[in-house]
This record gives structure tokens, C-alpha cells and sequence, in this order.
């Protein structure tokens, strides 16, 4: 489990320190505050738990930043800057959390410059299963992607690699356990399929036949997306899933049958982080938890004085502040209100 990021000169981020919860975690704000360079930075270090880059490396692969130059990842002033990125877990086994920390110089040219330190033998020992969702889909252009990616220099943020290696991850063995099967019929029912690949390829299979993906809409992708990582086990307890606005491209009806299967996720030990732009997800979320479930709601913002990027936390969606997202929703009714009112006195 992820219990805290710490940044100083990082990227976006004078200084920032974020605690979460072992299960949902949201994070809102207004664009440029942040919200998926976190995902990206928490992704990074989980990952290497697997694949066994150095964070270094990893987090200069995700970011991408120009020429894979790591120095261009700290924050931009005058003058050199030193910056840093700490990521801190808990290991339950053990019952005692470690650490990890990337510094660099904005001189690092590449991620060789710049220094990791922490538990890192411990850290990289202790494997986390990860996936990072991003906004685009990249299922439906799977075949070939792969071996492109690793013979050739192209520029893509690594994420989209990771998530095409995650979904093509043959399925467990032995029958399905019967929390995963519920969730896998919930889905089924709202895609009215299944799904399978081919040679790379995957398809939706239902009444009509089997479906390319090219063929299906991208919300209907979404749906199929997390029914394969279900599937395949990417996804079960001590797991982290990371989903960058799920909401993007997607039916708002849809919206209730993916906050159902992350709540159900976060049940059965599926630590969650997600951002979001959209006022049903919350909403959603907001009417579907109950006491069993744990979320917490980070907004993200700057302050009107400093500029700086700060944080608030909040388990109460009620509390959120700011709240971006509702007070755009707010300000629609009000012109709604006013237009009509108007309309009337005409």
C-alpha cells in the first residue's frame, strides 16, 4: 500500500506532501495543478517493483520529458535547482513503511545524473502489481505497438507500453474466484459481451460476432479494458490501480457501472487513484460508498498569493474545497436560472 508522496522542486510542485488512503483516492482540481504527475510519480515507483528499472529511469520514461533529459523534470527558475520525489509504502507483512527518493539537479541530462536513495533493495524485494490507465485508449491499437515501441525510438510515455503488456497477460489459472466473477457479469451485461484477442488484436465478442475494437466505441473500451485486467488477475488484493479521468469518452450512464466495480475493487484490497474532471463521477461516488468503504478526496490548487500548488484532504465529498468541478456545475444552474428568468420577464 501507498501511504504518502513527497515533492520539493519537482516539476509542477515549490513543495508538496500528500497522504492517502489504502482505498480511493481523487484528486480534482483545475488543469496545470498537478493531479496526473502524481499518478505518473507513484506509478513510476511501483513499477519498479516489477520490472526492476531504476526509479531513475522508470519516472524519466513516464514523464518523458524533452530528450529524456531528467534535469527538465525539475522545477523550472533561474539558476540551479535541486529537487527530490518521495514515495513512502507500507509493507503489512512486516508492519513498517519504507521509503524511496529521487533527487536531481535541473543539470541531470539524462536519468544516470541524478540519484536514487531510501530502501531501495527492500523496496525493489517487496513486488506491487500496478496498472496505469491513461486517458487514451490503446487497445485497439495494441498489435504491433509492443515490438514497435522496443525496436524503434518513439515517442509515446511509457504508460501506454505498460498497459498493452498488463492486457496482454494470458488469464489466471483455476477457476475465477466469485468476487472477481461478479464483477466480470456486471461488465459483461454493460458491454453485452465478452472479450478476446487474437494475435494482438482484440475484439468484443457478443450476439452480432466478434467485434474489433477499431468497431466499438471508446466508452464501451473502457468497460472491456477493466474486464481484461479483472480477468487476467492484474487486478486482485495488495494491487494498485491508477486511472487517469475515466470519465473521458465516456456515456454518463456508463458512469455508475465504473464507480460500482472501483468500489468493489477497493473492497476486495485494490488501492485506487484516480483524477477526474467530471461532476457525475464524484457524484457517483458520493451516493454509491458507504461506512465499509475508505476514500479520501484531494483537491489540488494555487494559492491566490504564493501561486504555489497546495493540497486539501477530505474522506467527506461534502467537504471538498476547493471544489472546482461543483463550483462550475453551480455557476451552470445559476445562467440556466438566470436565462429562464429573463426569458420570463420578457
Amino acid at each position: 500500500m501507498i501511504e504518502k508522496i513527497k515533492f520539493e522542486k519537482f516539476t509542477a510542485f515549490e513543495k508538496l506532501e500528500v497522504n492517502f488512503s489504502p482505498g480511493i483516492n481523487i484528486f480534482v482540481g483545475e488543469n496545470g495543478t498537478g493531479k496526473t504527475h502524481i499518478l505518473k510519480a507513484i506509478y513510476s515507483a511501483c513499477d519498479i517493483t516489477k520490472s526492476k528499472k531504476s526509479f531513475a529511469e522508470k519516472i524519466t520514461k513516464v514523464f518523458l520529458p524533452s530528450g529524456e533529459q531528467t534535469g527538465r523534470l525539475a522545477k523550472r527558475s533561474a539558476g540551479s535547482i535541486q529537487g527530490y520525489v518521495e514515495v513512502q509504502r507500507r509493507i503489512e507483512k512486516a508492519d513498517k513503511s519504507i521509503n524511496i527518493r529521487l533527487s536531481l539537479s535541473n543539470h541531470a541530462k539524462s536519468f544516470e545524473n541524478a540519484t536514487v536513495s531510501g530502501a531501495h533493495k527492500q523496496w525493489i524485494e517487496k513486488p506491487l502489481e500496478s496498472v496505469y490507465i491513461p486517458v487514451k485508449d490503446m487497445m485497439a491499437n495494441a498489435p504491433g505497438f509492443r515490438s514497435l515501441y522496443s525496436l524503434r525510438n518513439i515517442h509515446f510515455e511509457e504508460v501506454y507500453a505498460d498497459i498493452i503488456d498488463r492486457v496482454l497477460l494470458g488469464s489466471l489459472k483455476g477457476p475465477t474466484d466469485s468476487k472477481r466473477k461478479k464483477l466480470l457479469e456486471i461488465l459483461q451485461q454493460s458491454m453485452d459481451g465478452k472479450v478476446l484477442s487474437k494475435n494482438e488484436e482484440f475484439f468484443l465478442k457478443s450476439k452480432q460476432g466478434d467485434l474489433e475494437f477499431t468497431l466499438l466505441a471508446e466508452g464501451i473500451r473502457k468497460l472491456a479494458l477493466l474486464w481484461v485486467l479483472i480477468q487476467n488477475g492484474t487486478l486482485l488484493n495488495g494491487s494498485i490501480l491508477f486511472w487517469d479521468e475515466p470519465e473521458t469518452n465516456l456515456n454518463p450512464r456508463l458512469m455508475k457501472t465504473i464507480v460500482e466495480i472501483l468500489i468493489e475493487l477497493q473492497r476486495m484490497g485494490v488501492q485506487i487513484f484516480l483524477t477526474t474532471h467530471d461532476y457525475v463521477i464524484l457524484k457517483e461516488f458520493d451516493l454509491q460508498i458507504d461506512e465499509r468503504d475508505e476514500i479520501i478526496f484531494h483537491s489540488l490548487y494555487r494559492d491566490k498569493e504564493s501561486t504555489e500548488i497546495c493540497v486539501t484532504s477530505t474522506a467527506n465529498y461534502l467537504d471538498i474545497s476547493p471544489n472546482a468541478i461543483d463550483d462550475t456545475f453551480g455557476d451552470l444552474v445559476e445562467r440556466e436560472i438566470q436565462k429562464s428568468m429573463g426569458d420570463k420577464r420578457q
